[in-house]
């Protein structure tokens, strides 16, 4: 699996548990008092986060970001919703990589 595609992939997985830390984990933890559903989603998303933040490394190097453009992407990882926003352009750039023509 080239760089793009496995950084595409974590950040839809990591994107995916830290809505679900927010928007699911949370509200149970304080609204019924279940903390457990934060600690197991937490440590989930802390390990996609450690993966997406591994990920990222291996497309920055191979593929040659500044380091704005790395911090960009480690910036979008921190906004819920930002994964997504994001996914467009590492499509774009990994059809560029592999000779494509760009989808809308």
């Amino acid at each position: 699996m080239n760089a793009l595609r496995q950084l595409r992939w974590v950040a839809f997985l990591e994107g995916m548990s830290f809505l679900g830390l927010l928007f699911i984990a949370m509200p149970v933890k304080y609204l019924f008092a279940q903390p457990l559903a934060v600690r197991i989603t937490g440590s989930v998303h802390g390990l996609l986060f450690l993966l997406f933040v591994s990920s990222l490394f291996r497309a920055a190097s191979e593929h040659g970001w500044t380091a704005r453009r790395s911090l960009a992407v480690f910036g979008a990882s921190l906004v819920p919703f930002g994964n997504f926003v994001l996914d467009r352009s590492l499509r774009r750039e990994e059809q560029r990589a592999e000779g494509g023509a760009p989808q809308p």
